[in-house]
């Protein structure tokens, strides 16, 4: 029995257990997937000339939808099981054509960050690595995936990319209400979760600070609600193991939250930041001068203790947000009232 066959003989309550997106791809044609309702393949055959008509396919147009859609599920699937252990990068030159002396792996888990004056080249290096380079960019230099170069299909392939990027602007251009906005991604992705749609907007409700629904429309977010969105939404739903982000200091959203959430998804991130809070949120950072790596600083038991005094003062900083957000007038001596209070751990 071939696969379409298969498919086509199971029970709804067995289809539902081995791959429920299929349940929606065969309500779209008219199709009865209650519980109890006869297997997809009785009813298609008892489908009369009327039926394929109001549907506007024949019998073998419908089969060979199926086959095409199981193709889609195989393919999707195969996809998540490419495992990306680790990214290494291999120096190229600067701007000057001097050799940049960078050999650096990076594994999943990590956040990387990427420092330097504004210009300096942190925004080509993510891009290098978006492209999975080969010494085919401006800097020559290389991208391995688990010590080995690409496969052409991951650098060239829209459907295989490995690389998520977040960049400084999120602009929707999608006339669509949020919820629907997800929905779409979640069945592009091949995702039946009932609760995802609301998952990823709880959490980007929590990282934005101002709240949304899933019925505002995207063209109607801020900056930091979208910024939120997009990395609440590439948390949850994005299979990609490698996250770029370029930037997310000015996007009014909880950074060590948005940092955390990605981690905890075991991939691979690295963020251009002029932060300080963020740079020392990193397990190391690359520092660019003049288009190249100069120097990589790794995180150290001093720098953790800096983090955590940033941390707290990060928090209050966060708390004066809050009540200007609110239309709280801030009073006189508020401030120094906050930092006495957190005297005892500054």
């Amino acid at each position: 029995m071939n696969r379409c066959d298969y498919v086509l003989s199971l029970s709804w309550e067995e289809l539902r257990s081995e791959a429920p997106q299929l349940t929606d791809f065969f309500t779209g044609f008219g199709i009865d997937t209650s519980p109890g309702a006869p297997p997809a393949g009785v009813q298609i055959e008892g489908m009369g000339e009327e039926d394929f008509l109001d549907i506007g396919l024949s019998k073998g147009q419908l089969l060979r939808n199926l086959r095409d859609f199981l193709e889609k599920i195989d393919e999707m699937t195969r996809a998540g099981r490419r495992e990306v252990r680790e990214l290494s990068l291999l120096g190229g030159h600067d701007k000057d054509g001097a050799p940049e002396d960078l050999v650096i792996t990076l594994k999943r888990g990590e956040i990387t960050g990427i420092v330097g004056p504004t210009g300096s080249g942190k925004s080509r290096l993510l891009a290098d690595i978006e492209w999975l380079a080969q010494g085919d960019t401006p800097t020559g230099r290389r991208v391995l995936i688990n010590q080995e170069a690409p496969d052409p299909e991951l650098r060239f392939s829209i459907e295989h990319r490995i690389v998520a990027q977040l960049s400084q602007n999120m602009n929707f251009v999608m006339d669509t209400r949020v919820g629907e906005f997800l929905k779409l991604h979640a069945e592009s992705r091949m995702i039946d979760s009932p609760c995802i749609v609301s998952d990823i907007i709880a959490m980007a409700n929590e990282l934005a600070g101002e709240s949304f629904t899933a019925e505002t429309a995207v063209t109607a977010l801020s900056g930091g609600q979208s910024r939120a969105l997009m990395i609440a939404d590439t948390a949850y739903l994005s299979t990609s193991p490698i996250v770029l982000i370029d930037e997310i200091e000015n996007a009014g959203i909880d950074k060590s939250k948005a940092l955390d959430l990605l981690c905890s998804q075991e991939k691979i991130v690295l963020i251009a930041t002029h932060d300080p809070l963020l740079a020392l949120m990193c397990s190391q950072r690359l520092v660019i001068r003049n288009g190249a790596v100069q120097k990589v600083i790794a995180a150290d038991a001093g720098e953790r203790r800096q983090l955590e005094q940033l941390l707290r003062i990060d928090e209050l900083v966060q708390e004066l947000r809050r009540r200007i957000r609110a239309g709280e007038r801030i009073e006189e001596n508020a401030l120094e009232q906050m930092l006495r209070s957190e005297a005892g751990m500054i």
